[in-house]
C-alpha cells in the first residue's frame, strides 16, 4: 500500500471513530500533499509524500519552540499531537551508528578534506537518509568530521 493511500485510509478511519484531533492533523497533511501536486503538476510518490511530511514536521517543531517560549502550553501541546500523527507516516529512523557510517562513506567517496567541501558530502548523504534522519544533525556531524580531518 502506498503511503498516500495509507494516509487516505487513516483519514476515513479517523472520521468513523469521530477522532476530531487526528482527523484535523491528517486533513492538514492531505491538503499540503494536494497543494504540492497542484503547484508542481505532479503525482506525489512515497518519496514526495515523505518530503511534504518532513517540511510539516520542521514547521511544527519550530512552532512548538515559539509557543513554549511564549508560555502557551495549550498551543504547544496541539502541535506536539500533530507531530506524533505526522511521525507515524515517516520511515523507520536510522540509528546513530548507521548515520555515522553513511557520513564516513560519503566523506571518503567525495574526497572531502576541509569544511569547505561540506556541500559535496551533504549532496551524497541527503538521498541516502531522506526522511530517516534530521538533516541538522547530519550537518553537524559532517562539519565535525571535516574539521577533524
Amino acid at each position: 500500500m502506498s503511503l498516500k493511500l495509507r494516509i487516505n485510509e487513516d483519514m476515513k478511519t479517523a472520521m468513523k471513530a469521530r477522532d476530531a484531533a487526528r482527523l484535523a492533523a491528517i486533513r492538514l497533511l492531505m491538503a499540503a500533499m494536494k497543494q504540492k501536486e497542484v503547484d508542481e503538476r505532479i503525482e506525489l510518490d512515497d518519496a514526495g509524500v515523505v518530503a511534504v511530511i518532513e517540511k510539516m514536521l520542521k514547521q511544527r517543531k519550530d512552532s512548538i519552540t515559539q509557543y513554549e517560549a511564549a508560555k502557551r502550553q495549550d498551543l504547544a501541546d496541539a502541535e506536539k499531537f500533530e507531530v506524533a500523527v505526522l511521525t507515524a507516516y515517516m520511515p523507520q529512523a536510522l540509528s546513530n551508528a548507521e548515520i555515522e557510517a553513511i557520513v564516513v562513506a560519503a566523506v571518503a567517496d567525495s574526497g572531502a578534506k576541509s569544511p569547505a567541501d561540506m556541500g559535496k558530502v551533504i549532496a551524497l548523504v541527503k538521498p541516502r537518509v531522506a526522511g530517516r534522519a534530521d538533516m541538522g544533525e547530519i550537518s553537524r556531524l559532517v562539519k565535525a568530521k571535516l574539521s577533524s580531518s
